[in-house]
């Protein structure tokens, strides 16, 4: 499995290799020892599962987790085609602002890790794309936050040849600036300390007999 550090602080794109046979094929999208060797520390613990269909034009996000608790995700594509957009909207981050984009597909099954506290967005590019996740926490609906996947100052890959497709809740969204000003967005610092807490937390469990 190849790996590469994303524009965005403390995100990552995985890339495994692919079986092919005369039955189908098989891959493994996440995989320990890559990851610990990109990252410095093991995966989080996964405390949920998620799996989201999509229709060609469907925009989901920017989402992100209210810090703390914050989320982190690990995300591929299991079917159709997908860009998904990793956003740094952490204040402090030294990659404020900046954005990051990896073609999640059913050829290459490359995968995204986003680290706690950044802003997360796909485009699906083709009908019944199917994106799973991994998340460290369990879904909130309160903790749960969006900024506008199509805010002009952040200039996200959005395909202008197709009508984004949005939930009412993303259409509503505010601008990163707007959500800056309102004091939504999570602290570069909080988000370090819990990643750093979490990956000790797991390195110790996977010591203890």
């Amino acid at each position: 499995m190849r790996s590469r550090r994303l524009a965005v602080d403390g995100a990552f794109e995985f890339t495994p290799r692919v079986f092919p046979d005369e039955r189908g094929l098989f891959v493994s999208p996440f995989q320990e020892a890559a990851f610990m060797e990109a990252t410095g520390n093991p995966l989080f613990p996964v405390a949920q599962t998620n799996h989201s269909r999509s229709r060609r034009g469907v925009v989901r996000g920017v989402h992100f987790t209210a810090t703390p608790p914050g989320t982190a995700k690990y995300v591929y594509c299991a079917r159709g085609e997908a860009l998904d957009i990793v956003v740094d909207i952490r204040v402090g981050s030294p990659t404020y602002g900046r954005w990051d984009a990896v073609l999640l597909d059913q050829r290459h099954f490359r995968s995204v890790y986003l680290p706690v506290g950044v802003g997360h967005a796909f485009v699906a590019l083709r009908d019944d794309t199917v994106v799973s996740y991994m998340l460290s926490r369990a879904y909130v609906p309160e903790h749960e936050l969006a900024i506008s996947a199509l805010d002009p100052a952040l200039g996200l890959p959005v395909p202008a040849d197709t009508e984004p497709i949005q939930s009412d809740r993303d259409r509503a969204a505010p601008t990163l600036a707007e959500a800056e000003a309102q004091g939504l967005l999570p602290d570069y610092a909080t988000c370090s300390g819990i990643e750093h807490t979490t990956a000790a937390a797991s390195t110790r469990g996977r010591r203890e007999p």
